[in-house]
């Protein structure tokens, strides 16, 4: 398993099984599947980089440029 350190998905090395809280169980035979962290995903318990739209700014992104471009 790999977790996203920007807040995405889990990455989840398949074949898995996902039994969600109401019961329901997901199947996915893909080699990885990226599991929606954020409950926004239209397709949960699949992401849908839903958690795109929302993620917060990095302290570490670059700085827009002081003058606009001529």
């Amino acid at each position: 398993m790999r977790l996203d350190p920007d807040g995405g998905p889990l990455l989840v090395d398949g074949p898995v099984e996902v039994v969600t809280e109401d019961g329901t169980t997901h199947f996915s035979h893909r080699p990885t599947v990226a599991l929606c962290t954020c409950r926004r995903s239209a397709r949960y318990p699949w992401c849908d980089t839903s958690h795109r739209a929302r993620a917060p700014e990095r302290a570490d992104a670059p700085d827009s440029p002081e003058e606009e471009p001529r």
